[in-house]
């Protein structure tokens, strides 16, 4: 064991609107049976990463109940393990006031622990990472800290840090969230550094009253420390919009997506539920989608996703949508570019349209 892992899971997004009422957008399904925290659990369990930390705060209640237990990563170790880490009401601290505060009130964590160095990643990006070969990179450079970067367009470039490297994969300048920029990489909210370090970066950020990870220790540090980015060229996306939350589903409806996570080594994992498999009744018709267990068709599905036991009634037509878990729709409805949140009832003959842009639905049967 070379590292310990943190995982920020925290943070709630008004981009995510309605679908944040209900959870972290840790926690937020994808891909019909996984959570968004799935993928970096994965990671680093893949990575031989035995001992982890999930810092939680904002409507951490599913993620919670999705953790409550290890074996799914096999994190159930005698060495190691996984751990959760709501706010603590103390004398000193009420609650997280950033990333930084966030690992600075989990002190100890850092101080038990004998691993040289620390995995820290954001809970709500979909990718597939070897930590081990960061690890390599970080010692070779002979970095103090090294932020896994990617590519990303010029229209979401605001919604993340964004990097210049010189020559030597060295960070130059950091520019958190501009409103334009040269540059098109970006951090992938995936960072390195000695264990030993972090504790005293972390100290001097108290000290200070400082808060924030990127602006109070990357931004900050980045001409006195040797602060480099290790270019990530695989997928990965982040899924704290609305947008990028649908677009990003909607690309595990292609085959290389697929393909990626589910088929080829190392795997995916996530907590398993006891469901019967997907029922299609006589006369209905699934064309490029993805249907989880437990769920019944009875209608049309093109070019959507259906989560678990999700309930599709006779002539019902559901196109280009992600139907959460648990959802009924009643008989000759019509759904089409929409995301249904978890335990909606559908009455039987609606019809939902999203125009501009992706349409969220919110019903509940009456009583309930």
């Amino acid at each position: 064991m070379r590292a310990i892992g943190i995982i920020l899971a925290g943070g709630n997004s008004k981009k995510m609107r309605e679908l944040a009422d209900r959870r972290t957008v840790a926690a937020m399904p994808v891909a019909g049976c996984f959570r968004s925290i799935d993928f970096a659990l994965s990671n680093m369990t893949n990575s031989g990463i035995q001992k982890v930390a999930v810092l939680t705060q904002y409507n951490a209640r599913s993620l919670n109940e999705h953790l409550g237990s290890s074996k799914w990563w096999n994190f159930g170790r005698k060495q190691g393990g996984l751990f959760i880490y709501p706010p603590a009401v103390t004398g000193d601290s009420w609650w997280y006031k950033g990333t930084a505060d966030a690992l600075y009130q989990n002190l100890s964590f850092l101080r038990n622990s004998r691993e040289q160095y620390v995995v820290i990643a954001s809970g709500d990006c979909i990718y597939k990472l070897d930590f081990d070969k960061v690890m390599d990179y970080h010692a070779e450079k002979g970095a103090d800290v090294t932020v896994v970067c990617t590519e990303c367009t010029n229209d979401e470039i605001s919604r993340f840090g964004v990097l210049t490297l010189d020559e030597d994969s060295r960070i130059r300048a950091f520019d958190e969230k501009p409103t334009f920029s040269e540059s098109t990489t970006i951090s992938a909210g995936i960072y390195i550094l000695r264990r030993r370090l972090l504790i005293r970066l972390l100290e001097q950020c108290a000290r200070e009253g400082r808060t924030d990870f990127v602006r109070d220790i990357l931004i900050r540090y980045k001409d006195t420390k040797k602060i480099y980015g290790y270019r990530m060229n695989t997928y990965w996306s982040n899924i704290a919009t609305v947008e990028s939350y649908f677009r990003t589903n909607m690309d595990f409806l292609k085959p290389e997506v697929r393909d990626y996570f589910f088929r080829q080594y190392p795997g995916v994992y996530s907590k398993m539920d006891d469901n019967p498999p997907a029922k299609f009744f006589s006369g209905s018709s699934v064309k490029n989608s993805l249907v989880a267990a437990g769920s019944i068709v009875d209608g049309v599905v093109e070019n959507s996703i259906l989560f678990k036991k999700v309930y599709v009634g006779k002539g019902c037509i559901i196109r280009n949508s992600i139907i959460l878990n648990d959802v009924f729709i009643g008989n000759n409805t019509t759904i089409e570019n929409c995301i249904v949140e978890s335990r909606s009832y559908i009455k039987a003959d609606a019809v939902y349209h999203g125009e501009d842009g992706v349409k969220i639905i919110i019903e509940q049967k009456k009583g309930t």
